[in-house]
């Protein structure tokens, strides 16, 4: 493979792992479960643990495996360079852990993932003080910046209400200021949308969904596209400034926050997300299909209250997401009318599966107020508009034909 040509996005990840030797012309980066690694000239072990020469220290800190997976979701990026973690959740633990200090203050989208948002409560009761904003409107989000401000962090497309941040003026506010920007790319995947494209600093990846896509293994990353200068940040400790500046933002994560913290990778799970990710484009292009369908199908049912997704001309953010995003990804959430059971009417489809992940190859739907957003409360939820019948959908490749069917038989029984 030439490294000097650009490829496809499909034809980059299909070839990625043989832009490096391969033991015994392997097409596949083989599994390297050992913990240790070994050097002939213990000078060499010394010149590693200086950051002098690459190589492996321990399993904890890096493996070839995952090597190869990180230099993946890198060209997926179109980054600088990436680093895995153990799940999506650690990865953004991670950056956390490594980057604030007491009395920083943190700028995020009040639209998130539950876990995201039980992660800034742990973080606002640590000393570091984090303000939620509206990140659809950055008039919205620069009201909230302070001086101490460091972080500004927004998910491209919300989880489970779809609304979609205001990610190309954000990223042209957080760039004039200096504030690092951080961006969760889950919901699109590298697939339908780079954050590098809007000034994004750090790119966040939950593995598991749609690069993995099947539902087998955990896994997340951080992916540094290359676009901050990492001297304007003031929370580099001095030992990794003995690196070039473009380094030190990577360097520190991954000592602090993955050496540190030991929300580690395994060489086996990489090994999956690696294999599920080459078949990505080709999985969550069929998912945009179904989701699209599915959606217009139920916005037209008399039953049902209301449908979010971006790609319906109804949702707000409808001429916002059609500008940023290849396509609108394939999970969106609705709304059952009064007198609908929605226990009752998940429990009648056949092809959707009661299930908390998303971006597997089938189809999964979830009641959201009663499971991962129950710990919010009746008030909170209502804030976040999460009604008491809205149903999540992580949309599957089944054939189109019969998700409209299961959807609309659960709905006439």
């Amino acid at each position: 493979m030439n490294d000097s040509k650009k490829y496809g996005f499909t034809t980059t990840i299909l070839h990625s792992d043989r832009q490096k030797p391969i033991e015994h012309g392997s097409l596949h980066k083989p599994i390297h479960t050992s913990v240790a690694f070994g050097y002939k000239d213990a000078r060499d072990l010394a010149a590693v643990f200086q950051g002098r020469q690459p190589g492996y220290r321990y399993g904890r800190q890096g493996n070839p495996t995952v090597t190869a997976l990180e230099d993946k979701i890198t060209k997926m990026e179109d980054g600088n360079a990436t680093i895995c973690f153990a799940t999506g959740m650690a990865a953004i633990a991670a950056v956390v852990q490594a980057l604030l200090r007491n009395g920083d203050h943190v700028v995020s989208s009040a639209f998130l993932f539950g876990n995201t948002n039980s992660l800034w409560q742990t973080v606002n009761a640590q000393g570091a003080d984090v303000s939620m904003a509206d990140a659809t409107d950055v008039a919205q989000v620069e009201a909230a910046l302070t001086p101490a401000t460091r972080i500004v962090f927004v998910e491209t497309i919300a989880n489970p209400r779809t609304q979609v941040a205001d990610l190309a003026r954000i990223g042209r506010l957080c760039r004039e200021r200096g504030i690092l920007y951080i961006v969760d790319n889950t919901m699109t995947s590298p697939y339908l949308f780079q954050p590098k494209t809007v000034d994004a600093s750090l790119v966040i990846n939950a593995l598991t969904k749609s690069i993995g896509g099947h539902g087998n293994a955990l896994g997340g990353s951080v992916t540094d596209t290359g676009l901050y200068d990492w001297t304007r940040y003031p929370n580099i400790v001095d030992s990794y400034k003995r690196f070039a500046p473009a380094q030190w933002g990577v360097a520190q994560i991954r000592a602090k926050g993955l050496r540190d913290f030991g929300g580690s990778l395994g060489p086996e799970a990489a090994h999956h997300l690696a294999v599920g990710a080459e078949t990505m484009a080709l999985r969550v292009g069929r998912e945009c299909v179904n989701a699209m369908a599915l959606a217009t199908m139920l916005e037209a049912d008399e039953r049902i209250a209301a449908v979010h997704y971006p790609g319906l001309q109804s949702h707000p953010q409808h001429a916002l997401a059609t500008d940023l995003f290849d396509a609108c990804g394939g999970l969106f959430s609705f709304e059952l009318k009064d007198g609908i059971d929605c226990f009752d009417y998940l429990n009648r489809l056949k092809l959707g599966i009661p299930a908390s992940n998303l971006g597997d190859t089938r189809t999964l739907v979830i009641p959201v107020a009663h499971t991962i957003f129950y710990e919010m409360g009746p008030e909170r939820r209502a804030r976040m508009g999460i009604a008491e019948s809205l149903i999540r959908v992580s949309v599957g490749i089944e054939d189109t034909a019969d998700l409209l069917e299961d959807f609309s038989q659960a709905l006439d029984a």
